[in-house]
Protein backbone atom coordinates (compact mmCIF):
# COMPACT_ATOMS: atom_id res chain seq x y z
CA UNK A 1 0.00 0.00 0.00
CA UNK A 2 1.22 3.31 -0.78
CA UNK A 3 0.68 5.99 1.22
CA UNK A 4 1.10 10.25 0.22
CA UNK A 5 0.13 12.73 2.86
CA UNK A 6 -0.64 16.33 1.85
CA UNK A 7 -0.64 18.61 4.81
CA UNK A 8 -1.61 22.47 4.52
CA UNK A 9 -2.80 25.10 7.23
CA UNK A 10 -6.44 26.10 6.46
CA UNK A 11 -7.35 29.59 7.35
CA UNK A 12 -11.12 31.73 7.60
CA UNK A 13 -10.51 32.83 3.62
CA UNK A 14 -10.14 28.70 2.69
CA UNK A 15 -13.04 28.04 4.43
CA UNK A 16 -15.63 25.56 1.85
CA UNK A 17 -18.54 27.13 -0.18
CA UNK A 18 -20.70 25.40 2.15
CA UNK A 19 -19.91 27.48 5.20
CA UNK A 20 -19.75 31.59 5.27
CA UNK A 21 -18.70 33.43 8.60
CA UNK A 22 -19.76 36.80 9.27
CA UNK A 23 -18.81 38.87 11.73
CA UNK A 24 -21.10 39.30 15.14
CA UNK A 25 -19.97 40.40 18.35
CA UNK A 26 -16.16 40.15 20.29
CA UNK A 27 -17.14 36.75 21.37
CA UNK A 28 -19.23 35.78 18.91
CA UNK A 29 -19.35 34.64 15.37
CA UNK A 30 -22.17 34.01 13.05
CA UNK A 31 -21.97 30.66 10.78
CA UNK A 32 -23.97 29.94 8.24
CA UNK A 33 -23.63 26.44 7.42
CA UNK A 34 -25.34 23.61 5.18
CA UNK A 35 -25.77 19.63 5.17
CA UNK A 36 -27.31 17.01 3.62
CA UNK A 37 -28.71 13.26 4.48
CA UNK A 38 -29.66 10.63 2.92
CA UNK A 39 -32.46 8.70 5.01
CA UNK A 40 -31.60 5.01 5.94
CA UNK A 41 -33.24 1.45 6.49
CA UNK A 42 -33.38 1.97 9.99
CA UNK A 43 -34.65 6.06 9.70
CA UNK A 44 -37.56 7.79 10.79
CA UNK A 45 -38.51 11.09 9.19
CA UNK A 46 -37.86 12.49 12.42
CA UNK A 47 -34.48 10.85 12.91
CA UNK A 48 -33.17 11.98 9.61
CA UNK A 49 -34.55 15.38 9.91
CA UNK A 50 -32.89 15.40 13.04
CA UNK A 51 -29.71 13.91 11.91
CA UNK A 52 -29.15 16.39 9.21
CA UNK A 53 -29.60 19.30 11.79
CA UNK A 54 -26.47 17.92 13.76
CA UNK A 55 -24.86 17.39 10.53
CA UNK A 56 -25.26 21.35 10.05
CA UNK A 57 -24.01 22.39 13.79
CA UNK A 58 -20.48 20.38 13.96
CA UNK A 59 -19.99 21.85 10.59
CA UNK A 60 -20.54 25.33 11.96
CA UNK A 61 -18.91 24.85 15.14
CA UNK A 62 -15.80 22.97 13.28
CA UNK A 63 -15.58 26.08 10.98
CA UNK A 64 -15.91 28.52 13.96
CA UNK A 65 -12.50 26.63 15.32
CA UNK A 66 -10.79 27.34 12.36
CA UNK A 67 -9.41 30.49 13.32
CA UNK A 68 -7.36 28.81 15.92
CA UNK A 69 -6.37 25.64 14.28
CA UNK A 70 -7.20 23.45 11.59
CA UNK A 71 -5.43 20.87 9.25
CA UNK A 72 -6.55 19.39 5.84
CA UNK A 73 -5.28 15.76 5.09
CA UNK A 74 -5.21 14.62 0.96
CA UNK A 75 -4.72 10.76 1.29
CA UNK A 76 -3.87 8.93 -1.66
CA UNK A 77 -3.42 5.33 -1.76
CA UNK A 78 -3.39 1.84 -4.28
CA UNK A 79 -4.96 -1.01 -3.70
CA UNK A 80 -6.09 -3.72 -5.79
CA UNK A 81 -4.26 -1.64 -8.57
CA UNK A 82 -6.65 0.94 -8.10
CA UNK A 83 -6.20 4.32 -6.96
CA UNK A 84 -8.41 5.58 -3.66
CA UNK A 85 -8.26 9.44 -2.49
CA UNK A 86 -9.64 10.40 0.55
CA UNK A 87 -9.83 13.79 2.33
CA UNK A 88 -10.89 14.73 5.99
CA UNK A 89 -10.46 17.96 8.52
CA UNK A 90 -9.52 17.52 11.70
CA UNK A 91 -10.93 20.47 13.68
CA UNK A 92 -11.29 21.42 17.29
CA UNK A 93 -14.78 20.90 17.94
CA UNK A 94 -17.22 21.89 20.67
CA UNK A 95 -20.71 21.21 20.43
CA UNK A 96 -21.87 23.30 23.41
CA UNK A 97 -20.03 26.62 21.52
CA UNK A 98 -23.35 27.13 19.66
CA UNK A 99 -26.00 29.56 21.71
CA UNK A 100 -28.64 29.88 19.04
CA UNK A 101 -29.37 27.80 15.91
CA UNK A 102 -31.94 29.48 13.21
CA UNK A 103 -32.77 27.54 10.15
CA UNK A 104 -32.62 29.24 6.82
CA UNK A 105 -33.86 26.55 4.15
CA UNK A 106 -34.88 22.51 4.09
CA UNK A 107 -35.36 20.70 1.32
CA UNK A 108 -36.66 16.93 0.87
CA UNK A 109 -35.50 15.47 -2.18
CA UNK A 110 -35.07 11.84 -3.57
CA UNK A 111 -31.12 10.08 -4.06
CA UNK A 112 -31.04 6.70 -5.57
CA UNK A 113 -34.61 5.91 -4.23
CA UNK A 114 -34.26 6.80 -0.56
CA UNK A 115 -35.37 10.24 0.78
CA UNK A 116 -32.50 12.94 0.72
CA UNK A 117 -32.53 16.10 3.49
CA UNK A 118 -31.18 19.30 3.07
CA UNK A 119 -31.01 21.80 5.59
CA UNK A 120 -29.21 25.66 5.22
CA UNK A 121 -28.34 27.65 9.19
CA UNK A 122 -27.45 30.48 10.91
CA UNK A 123 -25.58 29.78 13.88
CA UNK A 124 -24.34 31.71 16.72
CA UNK A 125 -21.35 30.80 18.46
CA UNK A 126 -19.34 31.61 21.63
CA UNK A 127 -15.66 31.91 20.29
CA UNK A 128 -15.07 32.62 24.26
CA UNK A 129 -16.04 29.59 25.33
CA UNK A 130 -14.55 27.65 22.62
CA UNK A 131 -11.48 29.46 22.75
CA UNK A 132 -11.23 28.17 26.33
CA UNK A 133 -12.55 24.83 25.83
CA UNK A 134 -10.08 24.49 22.86
CA UNK A 135 -7.24 25.63 25.06
CA UNK A 136 -7.98 22.97 27.98
CA UNK A 137 -8.27 20.55 24.58
CA UNK A 138 -4.13 20.91 24.11
CA UNK A 139 -3.43 19.99 27.47
CA UNK A 140 -5.70 16.66 27.09
CA UNK A 141 -4.19 16.07 23.89
CA UNK A 142 -0.97 15.48 24.99
CA UNK A 143 -2.49 12.98 27.56
CA UNK A 144 -4.39 11.26 24.60
CA UNK A 145 -0.80 11.08 22.65
CA UNK A 146 0.69 9.05 25.62
CA UNK A 147 -2.50 6.88 26.20
CA UNK A 148 -2.49 5.88 22.46
CA UNK A 149 1.74 5.58 22.99
CA UNK A 150 1.04 2.98 26.04
CA UNK A 151 -1.32 0.78 24.03
CA UNK A 152 1.58 -0.06 21.46
CA UNK A 153 3.75 -0.95 24.26
CA UNK A 154 3.56 -4.55 24.49
CA UNK A 155 7.20 -6.06 22.96
CA UNK A 156 9.01 -5.26 26.31
CA UNK A 157 6.52 -5.53 29.30
CA UNK A 158 6.93 -9.23 30.28
CA UNK A 159 10.44 -8.11 31.07
CA UNK A 160 9.61 -5.20 32.67
CA UNK A 161 6.60 -6.30 35.17
CA UNK A 162 9.57 -8.78 36.88
CA UNK A 163 11.70 -5.89 36.89
CA UNK A 164 9.07 -4.21 38.75
CA UNK A 165 7.72 -7.30 41.22
CA UNK A 166 11.82 -7.33 41.88
CA UNK A 167 12.04 -3.84 43.30
CA UNK A 168 8.17 -2.98 43.69
CA UNK A 169 9.06 -1.26 47.29
CA UNK A 170 11.69 1.20 45.49
CA UNK A 171 8.78 2.33 42.99
CA UNK A 172 6.38 2.60 45.62
CA UNK A 173 8.67 4.09 48.28
CA UNK A 174 10.43 6.85 45.95
CA UNK A 175 11.26 10.21 48.01
CA UNK A 176 12.38 13.68 46.38
CA UNK A 177 13.97 16.74 47.61
CA UNK A 178 13.22 19.51 45.05
CA UNK A 179 15.94 21.59 44.49
CA UNK A 180 14.61 25.31 45.57
CA UNK A 181 10.89 25.42 45.51
CA UNK A 182 11.10 28.28 42.81
CA UNK A 183 9.51 29.75 39.81
CA UNK A 184 10.74 27.40 37.66
CA UNK A 185 9.83 24.05 39.59
CA UNK A 186 6.24 23.42 37.63
CA UNK A 187 8.66 23.69 34.70
CA UNK A 188 10.65 21.07 35.75
CA UNK A 189 7.62 19.24 36.99
CA UNK A 190 6.65 19.69 33.35
CA UNK A 191 9.83 18.49 31.61
CA UNK A 192 9.38 15.20 33.77
CA UNK A 193 6.04 14.60 32.76
CA UNK A 194 7.31 14.99 28.68
CA UNK A 195 9.87 12.90 29.39
CA UNK A 196 8.03 9.76 30.90
CA UNK A 197 5.30 10.41 27.69
CA UNK A 198 8.22 9.49 25.61
CA UNK A 199 9.93 6.67 27.22
CA UNK A 200 8.54 3.13 26.71
CA UNK A 201 10.38 1.74 30.11
CA UNK A 202 7.68 1.53 32.18
CA UNK A 203 9.15 1.58 35.53
CA UNK A 204 11.23 4.72 34.47
CA UNK A 205 7.97 6.06 33.52
CA UNK A 206 6.48 5.68 37.05
CA UNK A 207 9.45 7.07 38.45
CA UNK A 208 9.03 10.17 36.57
CA UNK A 209 6.31 11.15 36.80
CA UNK A 210 6.04 10.01 40.70
CA UNK A 211 8.46 12.77 40.86
CA UNK A 212 6.75 15.51 38.75
CA UNK A 213 3.88 14.67 41.40
CA UNK A 214 6.08 15.63 44.29
CA UNK A 215 7.25 18.92 42.32
CA UNK A 216 3.65 20.47 41.65
CA UNK A 217 1.24 18.64 43.71
CA UNK A 218 -1.39 20.75 42.16
CA UNK A 219 -0.62 19.59 38.71
CA UNK A 220 -3.08 16.50 37.68
CA UNK A 221 -1.28 15.92 34.25
CA UNK A 222 1.30 13.24 36.84
CA UNK A 223 -1.68 11.87 38.42
CA UNK A 224 -3.51 10.89 35.12
CA UNK A 225 -0.05 9.49 33.19
CA UNK A 226 0.58 7.49 36.05
CA UNK A 227 -2.61 6.20 36.42
CA UNK A 228 -2.62 5.59 32.76
CA UNK A 229 0.48 3.36 33.21
CA UNK A 230 -0.82 1.72 36.37
CA UNK A 231 -3.30 0.20 34.20
CA UNK A 232 -1.09 -0.65 31.11
CA UNK A 233 0.57 -2.72 33.77
CA UNK A 234 -2.89 -4.26 35.11
CA UNK A 235 -3.74 -5.17 31.34
CA UNK A 236 -0.53 -6.60 31.26
CA UNK A 237 -0.23 -8.40 34.18
CA UNK A 238 -3.88 -9.79 33.79
CA UNK A 239 -3.07 -11.14 29.87
CA UNK A 240 -0.27 -13.60 31.71
CA UNK A 241 -1.84 -14.63 34.99
CA UNK A 242 -5.61 -14.80 36.38
CA UNK A 243 -5.38 -14.08 39.69
CA UNK A 244 -6.73 -11.22 40.75
CA UNK A 245 -3.80 -11.03 43.66
CA UNK A 246 -1.12 -10.10 40.79
CA UNK A 247 -2.97 -7.08 39.55
CA UNK A 248 -5.33 -5.64 42.01
CA UNK A 249 -2.85 -3.54 43.37
CA UNK A 250 -1.84 -1.08 39.65
CA UNK A 251 -5.79 -1.19 39.33
CA UNK A 252 -6.19 0.64 43.15
CA UNK A 253 -3.26 2.82 42.59
CA UNK A 254 -4.48 3.98 39.23
CA UNK A 255 -7.79 4.39 41.01
CA UNK A 256 -6.55 6.57 43.93
CA UNK A 257 -4.48 9.02 40.87
CA UNK A 258 -7.49 9.50 39.17
CA UNK A 259 -9.67 10.05 42.50
CA UNK A 260 -7.47 12.35 43.65
CA UNK A 261 -7.32 14.20 39.86
CA UNK A 262 -11.29 14.93 39.80
CA UNK A 263 -10.97 15.86 43.40
CA UNK A 264 -8.30 18.37 42.00
CA UNK A 265 -10.31 19.31 39.06
CA UNK A 266 -14.26 17.77 38.40
CA UNK A 267 -14.03 18.80 34.76
CA UNK A 268 -10.91 16.62 33.63
CA UNK A 269 -12.11 14.13 31.03
CA UNK A 270 -9.16 12.00 31.30
CA UNK A 271 -9.31 11.42 34.69
CA UNK A 272 -13.26 10.93 34.23
CA UNK A 273 -11.39 8.21 31.64
CA UNK A 274 -9.90 6.97 34.24
CA UNK A 275 -12.42 6.57 36.27
CA UNK A 276 -14.37 4.61 34.13
CA UNK A 277 -11.74 2.33 33.61
CA UNK A 278 -11.20 1.52 36.91
CA UNK A 279 -14.69 0.83 37.74
CA UNK A 280 -14.43 -1.37 34.37
CA UNK A 281 -11.80 -3.46 36.22
CA UNK A 282 -13.84 -3.43 39.41
CA UNK A 283 -16.52 -4.90 37.44
CA UNK A 284 -18.85 -2.01 38.38
CA UNK A 285 -20.32 -1.41 34.70
CA UNK A 286 -23.03 1.15 36.35
CA UNK A 287 -20.46 3.52 38.11
CA UNK A 288 -18.14 2.86 34.61
CA UNK A 289 -20.66 4.02 32.33
CA UNK A 290 -21.64 7.23 34.31
CA UNK A 291 -17.89 8.43 34.40
CA UNK A 292 -18.07 7.83 30.67
CA UNK A 293 -20.80 9.72 29.53
CA UNK A 294 -20.18 12.62 32.53
CA UNK A 295 -16.69 13.20 30.05
CA UNK A 296 -18.84 13.32 26.97
CA UNK A 297 -21.58 15.71 28.43
CA UNK A 298 -18.31 18.31 29.11
CA UNK A 299 -16.67 17.09 25.50
CA UNK A 300 -19.38 15.34 23.12
CA UNK A 301 -15.99 15.05 20.73
CA UNK A 302 -14.61 13.02 23.20
CA UNK A 303 -13.98 9.66 21.07
CA UNK A 304 -12.24 7.55 23.63
CA UNK A 305 -15.10 7.72 26.03
CA UNK A 306 -17.66 7.17 23.24
CA UNK A 307 -15.69 4.16 22.56
CA UNK A 308 -15.72 2.86 25.94
CA UNK A 309 -19.53 3.28 26.09
CA UNK A 310 -20.10 1.50 23.07
CA UNK A 311 -18.10 -1.46 24.41
CA UNK A 312 -19.67 -1.46 27.85
CA UNK A 313 -23.09 -1.64 26.60
CA UNK A 314 -22.77 -3.77 24.15
CA UNK A 315 -20.80 -6.44 26.82
CA UNK A 316 -23.62 -6.00 29.15
CA UNK A 317 -26.64 -6.35 26.36
CA UNK A 318 -24.61 -10.07 25.55
CA UNK A 319 -25.13 -10.73 28.68
CA UNK A 320 -28.23 -10.31 29.32
CA UNK A 321 -29.16 -11.51 25.78
CA UNK A 322 -27.44 -15.20 27.04
CA UNK A 323 -30.28 -14.44 30.24
CA UNK A 324 -32.53 -14.43 27.16
CA UNK A 325 -33.98 -10.94 28.88
CA UNK A 326 -34.71 -9.53 25.51
CA UNK A 327 -36.43 -6.31 26.46
CA UNK A 328 -33.54 -5.29 29.11
CA UNK A 329 -31.01 -6.07 26.12
CA UNK A 330 -32.51 -3.68 23.90
CA UNK A 331 -32.49 -0.75 26.56
CA UNK A 332 -29.58 -1.36 26.93
CA UNK A 333 -28.31 -1.09 23.48
CA UNK A 334 -30.00 1.95 23.01
CA UNK A 335 -27.62 3.81 25.10
CA UNK A 336 -25.05 2.71 21.94
CA UNK A 337 -27.44 3.25 19.37
CA UNK A 338 -28.97 6.61 20.30
CA UNK A 339 -30.19 8.41 16.77
CA UNK A 340 -28.44 11.58 17.75
CA UNK A 341 -24.84 9.63 17.31
CA UNK A 342 -23.07 10.23 14.45
CA UNK A 343 -23.17 7.78 11.58
CA UNK A 344 -19.48 7.69 11.54
CA UNK A 345 -19.54 5.50 14.82
CA UNK A 346 -21.34 3.07 12.83
CA UNK A 347 -18.09 0.87 12.34
CA UNK A 348 -17.78 0.70 15.84
CA UNK A 349 -21.43 -0.10 16.61
CA UNK A 350 -21.33 -3.35 14.29
CA UNK A 351 -21.29 -5.77 16.87
CA UNK A 352 -24.07 -3.86 18.95
CA UNK A 353 -26.52 -3.53 15.70
CA UNK A 354 -25.58 -7.02 15.28
CA UNK A 355 -26.53 -8.11 18.60
CA UNK A 356 -29.68 -6.13 18.66
CA UNK A 357 -30.49 -7.91 15.01
CA UNK A 358 -30.40 -10.98 16.65
CA UNK A 359 -32.86 -10.00 19.42
CA UNK A 360 -35.12 -8.53 16.74
CA UNK A 361 -35.14 -12.21 15.36
CA UNK A 362 -35.94 -13.86 18.62
CA UNK A 363 -38.59 -11.17 19.48
CA UNK A 364 -40.45 -12.10 15.27
CA UNK A 365 -39.55 -8.17 14.34
CA UNK A 366 -37.89 -9.41 11.43
CA UNK A 367 -37.89 -5.93 10.20
CA UNK A 368 -36.74 -4.25 12.33
CA UNK A 369 -33.35 -7.13 12.82
CA UNK A 370 -33.61 -6.38 8.27
CA UNK A 371 -33.25 -2.81 9.08
CA UNK A 372 -30.30 -3.04 11.86
CA UNK A 373 -28.24 -5.50 9.19
CA UNK A 374 -28.51 -3.36 6.52
CA UNK A 375 -27.12 -0.85 8.73
CA UNK A 376 -24.08 -2.41 8.99
CA UNK A 377 -23.90 -3.27 5.50
CA UNK A 378 -23.86 0.38 4.70
CA UNK A 379 -20.93 0.86 6.31
CA UNK A 380 -19.14 -2.84 5.88
CA UNK A 381 -20.62 -4.48 2.46
CA UNK A 382 -18.19 -7.68 2.64
CA UNK A 383 -19.91 -8.34 6.27
CA UNK A 384 -20.38 -12.09 5.67
CA UNK A 385 -22.07 -12.73 8.56
CA UNK A 386 -24.78 -10.24 8.69
CA UNK A 387 -24.89 -10.56 4.97
CA UNK A 388 -25.75 -14.18 5.33
CA UNK A 389 -27.97 -13.80 8.49
CA UNK A 390 -30.10 -11.04 6.29
CA UNK A 391 -30.21 -13.30 3.59
CA UNK A 392 -31.74 -15.66 5.70
CA UNK A 393 -34.26 -13.29 6.81
CA UNK A 394 -35.47 -11.78 3.22
CA UNK A 395 -36.17 -15.98 2.84
CA UNK A 396 -38.44 -16.33 5.73
CA UNK A 397 -40.09 -13.12 4.23
CA UNK A 398 -40.52 -14.79 0.72
CA UNK A 399 -38.44 -11.48 -0.42
CA UNK A 400 -36.32 -14.67 -3.09
CA UNK A 401 -34.63 -11.61 -5.24
CA UNK A 402 -32.84 -9.88 -2.08
CA UNK A 403 -32.30 -13.47 -0.55
CA UNK A 404 -30.41 -14.65 -3.22
CA UNK A 405 -28.34 -11.32 -3.94
CA UNK A 406 -26.90 -11.67 -0.15
CA UNK A 407 -26.63 -15.32 -0.51
CA UNK A 408 -24.21 -14.51 -3.68
CA UNK A 409 -22.44 -12.01 -2.39
CA UNK A 410 -21.89 -13.96 1.35
CA UNK A 411 -20.57 -17.06 -0.84
CA UNK A 412 -18.11 -14.95 -2.92
CA UNK A 413 -16.71 -13.81 0.11
CA UNK A 414 -16.40 -17.44 1.14
CA UNK A 415 -19.30 -18.61 3.08
CA UNK A 416 -19.93 -22.47 2.18
CA UNK A 417 -23.62 -22.12 4.18
CA UNK A 418 -24.82 -19.48 1.44
CA UNK A 419 -22.83 -21.28 -1.66
CA UNK A 420 -25.28 -24.07 -0.15
CA UNK A 421 -28.08 -22.03 -0.76
CA UNK A 422 -27.31 -20.86 -3.91
CA UNK A 423 -29.04 -23.08 -7.15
Amino acid sequence: MNLGHIVRSLSLLTVSLAVFCYPASASEAIIVAEASYVMGDGDTLAIAEERVLQRAQRRAVEEAGLYIESTFRDVERSEAGMSIQTSSLEIRTIAAAITRTEILETRRSFLNDRPSFYVRIRAVVDLDNLQAAIQRWQTEQRLGDHFRRLQKENAELKVQLDELRASRTGVRTLVIEPVGRTSNVREQAQKLVEKAMLTPHLPQKLSLVSQAAMLDPNSIEPLIVRGQTYLRLASATYSSSSRPSEYSEYVDNARMDFDRSLRMDPQSTWALLGQGDVNTWLHRPEQAAHSFEQALEINPFFDLARHRLINLYTAEARKLVGLKQWDSALTTLKKCLSPFVSDSWLPHQKEAYFLRSEIYTALKQPVLAIGDLSAILRVDPADGPALLARAKLYQDQLQGRLAKDDFEHACILGSAEACEQLP
